[in-house]
Formats: structure tokens, C-alpha cells, sequence
């Protein structure tokens, strides 16, 4: 009883450890948006907290700053001065006795646009850090060139003929394969088999050769929290076959899932273990998905989580400064986007509510987004403290959206809400993240 409940104790303390962390820096980043720009506009921070509840460190700054942590590594506030609490909205009644002087250099205090900036640093840091991380990826990694030259090869099966590191593929079959985008799209157009008909450069000398589909039933990367996730199918596995069938590209894998229609399916697998790889059997029963499309709808479809990729890594190009942060920049703008569009398909019902996720549904993707490796929990903390931004942006009172609203109603009354409004709105403001918390903890559990 005890050997069969370590593994799970110790997966659920790595996969809390991972969510610590990931939500540890997001809100850091967050919270020192505020603090920073606030500073810049001379509005002065008691406190800088990351965590609530007992102080277990704190450290006072030359600019009477406490930072500080706290013992629940849950989120972070900063308390800036003159505030009654630390959501910056209720002024302390010792604001009464202050000058003016003082009092410009308090949250309640200070000039309107200071404090507007102020409130929407927050969320704009969060999408700075994404947009860094974006880029930091493509500036030390370099991106793959437009031109179809093998890389390294990844592991495969034993006889499965793959091309050489240097080749350049010129056609596939009849078709010429101008870049590596066409590759996929190219290799769909030929006739089912074990390999297909090259014409490749080798060594300067334009050759004709048999090999595999450039795309194999390999599982590239494996969605967290899905079907073939949850069954112990992990990334580099090759699917060998699908209820006995063989399967020989991730064509045949997607077309062997679409015609299960969501009945579970025996999927046969390769795993590279460094001694000629093993050969497992999983029992995966598809699952109804939302996924984006290009005109910004969504399609649902039974799929099992497989991405699948090239048979080999594309060769690469060092990248530069303004190209790597336009690509960061494009993909921040696409998780918000498609988030957006996401939320909206869910209010209007055209996609199901279990695309929702809640704490425990990000603590998992957390978890297995740190299994897979340093770069992609840090590309998961990318995407996820872009979507942290956006959501803070909503107009729900408590959220920094909610507080522009008042700033938006004070510049135009001349005056900001009552005491007692802001009171009953921040009230209802909990209310509304209290059931939005709920039912996606519903998700987690029940979806």
C-alpha cells in the first residue's frame, strides 16, 4: 500500500512544486510592473510581497520599500502607500493627515494618468515577459531556414530509411518541395506506404532515393492532460500501429483517430531507451476537442494530444534582434487572441465549457510541462503569463481591468466612485472570481 502510493505522493509534489513556481514568477513580474512604474511616477511602495500570510523574510529598500516573502507561495501584492489594504482602491484614514505633498505619492493621491499607468503596468509586464521569453527562444536557438535541409535525424524504429544530416529535398514524388512548410502538405498527396520516392542534394550531386514519410507517427510533443498524456505516452514515442494496423505517418494516425470517432483504441508504441527502444501497448480512448482555426472559429474534433513533427530537426540560422522579438511578439498576440476567441466560443456555447481549466487543471500542465524539460516549462510560464495578463485586464472589480474602469469613470465625472460604490462593487467583483473559480474547478474534476 505504501510502495504504490509514493510514486503518486511524489508526482503530486512535483507537479505543486512546478505550479509554485511557474505562478511564483508570473505574479513577481506582475506585481513589479506595478511597483516600478509606480515608482517612476512617484507613487511610494510599503510592501512588496510575493506570497500572503506570516513574513518568513523581509528586507527593507533605501526607497522604504519592504520586500518580503511570504509563507503561501499562492500569488504577491504591493501595499502602496496610504492604501486601507492591498488592492490600492480604499484610501487608509491616515491619508487625512497627510500634506499634499504626501499625499501625491500615494495610490489615491497622485494624479490620475500616474495612477492609470500604474494599475495597467501589471499586465503589461506579463506580456513583456512573454514576448522576452518568445524571443530569447529563437535568438539562442536560432529558426529553422526556409529551405528543406536534414538536420539532425531524430530516433526511429530500426529499417526505417530516413535521409542523411545535410540533404536538401527538392521533390517528393512529382511534387518539388520549394520549403520546409511544404513538406507535410506534399507528403499528404502521395500514395499510402512504408516510404516514398526523394529527390534530394547530397554532397552537391541531385539524387533519387526511397525513404520514410517526412512526417512519422512520432510523437513530437504530447499535450499535458490529454487522452494519450494521461495514459503514459510521452514525447518521442513513435506509434508503430492502431488496433493491429500498422501505422507508417502522422497521416495514418490522424485518420486511424477520426475513424475511431472517440471508441478506445490499442495504440502500439516505439520508445527509444538507448538499447533499441522497447515496444509498448496503450489503451487510449479519444477526446471531443476545440482547436483554432486560421479564421479564428474553432473546430471540434477526437483527437489523443500527439503533435507530430519531421523525422529530422530543420536545419537552423542565428536570428536577430528585431527578428527575434517580432516573433515574440506574434506569438504573445496569438494566445491572446485565440484565448479570446476561446472565451467567446465558450459564453456563446459553440465549443463545450471543459476547455475551462481551473488551479488544479494549470498545476497539472504545470507538472507535466516540467517533466518535459527546462524549455518548455519556461515556454509554458511564456504562454501562461500572457493569458495571467489578459485575464487581470478583464473589467471585473478586484482585477487591474476593474480599476481602470474606475480610473475611465473618474476622468469622465471628474471624481472617482464612492467609498461605499467601490465597496459593493469589489464585492460583487469577489463574488464573480469566486463562482468563475468554482466552476472551473468543476472542469478540473469532472470534465
Amino acid at each position: 500500500m505504501i510502495a504504490s502510493f509514493l510514486p503518486e505522493f511524489g508526482g503530486a509534489i512535483w507537479t505543486l512544486l512546478a505550479f509554485v513556481v511557474a505562478l511564483s514568477v508570473i505574479v513577481a513580474i506582475h506585481e513589479y510592473g506595478h511597483y516600478i512604474v509606480g515608482r517612476w511616477c512617484g507613487i511610494k511602495a510599503d510592501v512588496f510581497s510575493v506570497g500572503f500570510g506570516p513574513v518568513i523574510w523581509s528586507k527593507m529598500d533605501r526607497h522604504g520599500t519592504q520586500w518580503q516573502l511570504a509563507a503561501l507561495p499562492l500569488g504577491g501584492y504591493v501595499k502602496f502607500r496610504g492604501d486601507a489594504d492591498a488592492t490600492s482602491v480604499v484610501a487608509d484614514v491616515e491619508m487625512l493627515s497627510l500634506s499634499p505633498e504626501e499625499r501625491a505619492q500615494t495610490m489615491t493621491g497622485a494624479a490620475l494618468w500616474r495612477r492609470a499607468a500604474t494599475v495597467a503596468a501589471g499586465p503589461a509586464f506579463n506580456f513583456i515577459l512573454s514576448i522576452l521569453i518568445f524571443a530569447g527562444f529563437v535568438l539562442v536557438l536560432g529558426r529553422a531556414v526556409d529551405r528543406p535541409v536534414v538536420g539532425e535525424l531524430v530516433a526511429l524504429p530500426p529499417g526505417i530509411e530516413t535521409l542523411q544530416p545535410g540533404d536538401e529535398i527538392l521533390a517528393i514524388g512529382d511534387v518539388p518541395v520549394d520549403t520546409i512548410g511544404d513538406l507535410a502538405n506534399v507528403a499528404a498527396e502521395q500514395p499510402d506506404g512504408a516510404t516514398l520516392p526523394y529527390e534530394i542534394r547530397r554532397d552537391g550531386a541531385e539524387i533519387a532515393v526511397e525513404a520514410a514519410p517526412p512526417m512519422p507517427a512520432r510523437a513530437a510533443q504530447v499535450q499535458p492532460r490529454s487522452a494519450a498524456w494521461d495514459v503514459g505516452i510521452r514525447g518521442g514515442d513513435v506509434i508503430v500501429a492502431m488496433d493491429g494496423v500498422p501505422v507508417g505517418s502522422f497521416q495514418d494516425l490522424q485518420a486511424a483517430t477520426r475513424a475511431a470517432d472517440g471508441a478506445p483504441m490499442v495504440v502500439e508504441v516505439w520508445r527509444p531507451d538507448g538499447a533499441g527502444g522497447e515496444t509498448l501497448d496503450f489503451t487510449v480512448t479519444p477526446r471531443s476537442m476545440a482547436l483554432p482555426l486560421a479564421d479564428g472559429g474553432f473546430e471540434t474534433r477526437y483527437l489523443i494530444g500527439i503533435s507530430g513533427g519531421l523525422f529530422f530537426e530543420p536545419v537552423t540560422e542565428r536570428a536577430g534582434p528585431l527578428e527575434a522579438l517580432s516573433y515574440g511578439v506574434s506569438q504573445t498576440w496569438f494566445i491572446l487572441t485565440s484565448s479570446i476567441s476561446a472565451l467567446g466560443h465558450i459564453v456563446t456555447g459553440q465549443i463545450s465549457t471543459c476547455n475551462l481549466s481551473g488551479p488544479i487543471g494549470i498545476a497539472e500542465t504545470s507538472g507535466a510541462a516540467a517533466s518535459q524539460g527546462f524549455e518548455t516549462f519556461v515556454w509554458f510560464i511564456a504562454g501562461l503569463s500572457a493569458a495571467v495578463g489578459m485575464l487581470n485586464l478583464f473589467p471585473i472589480p478586484v482585477l487591474d481591468g476593474g480599476h481602470l474602469v474606475f480610473h475611465a469613470y473618474e476622468a469622465v465625472r471628474g471624481r472617482p466612485p464612492s467609498d461605499g460604490a467601490v465597496r459593493v462593487l469589489m464585492t460583487a467583483g469577489i463574488a464573480m472570481m469566486g463562482a468563475l473559480m468554482v466552476f472551473a474547478l468543476w472542469n478540473d474534476i469532472f470534465c
